[in-house]
């Protein structure tokens, strides 16, 4: 037999990862803890996580120096990610980034039916009846407040306003209709 081992061989013959692997695969693990502690908590409770897991992440939230405390908290949670299937919170985050086509989908969408409500007020009637617990004073508050803001120059508050308010109406409606990809503006 030679002495020059083949790809076959060394596939047969597993070997443990690496140190510098497994380093690299604890400091990703730490950065998903890390993520996770800086999620919205709409987002958060989106997340399956384990109770022990969940509570580190919820004691890092209320740990505001960027001391040796915090710095401990988050490599305990990277200690407990290890025991977690990645993926899913993989599969949160990018939507809370905005990586995911669905998200984005939404985001056009409702920044499109922002524009149009800007454009005409005769919306504010389709999306009533689209969405009937929509509060419509509240809407046209809103619209009227950005198009003021528009008009003068001022930062667009109203504006951003407008866009989170519709962006809640289109994920409600998106939970009462299932998350199929439907004729909604």
């Amino acid at each position: 037999m030679s002495s020059h081992s083949t790809a076959a061989d060394r596939q047969e013959d597993p070997q443990p990862p690496s140190k510098t692997k497994r380093k690299h695969a604890m400091a990703e693990l730490q950065g998903l803890g890390e993520q996770l502690v800086a999620l919205p908590d709409d987002r958060l409770r989106q997340v399956e996580l384990p109770e022990g897991l969940r509570l580190a992440v919820v004691e890092a939230r209320g740990m505001t120096r960027q001391d040796d405390a915090r710095r401990r908290q988050m490599q305990y949670i990277g200690r407990l990610m290890r025991a977690v299937d990645p993926q899913p919170i993989r599969e949160v985050l990018a939507a809370a980034r905005g990586d995911s086509a669905g998200e984005t989908a939404m985001l056009h969408r409702v920044e499109r039916l922002r524009s149009e409500l800007l454009a005409d007020e005769k919306l504010l009637f389709t999306i009533a009846s689209r969405s009937p617990a929509v509060d419509l004073q509240q809407l046209r508050s809103l619209r009227r407040a950005a198009l003021a803001e528009q008009a003068q120059g001022k930062a667009p508050r109203s504006y951003r306003a407008l866009f989170r308010l519709l962006r809640e109406i289109d994920q409600k409606a998106a939970t009462l209709h299932g998350d199929g990809d439907d004729e909604r503006q």
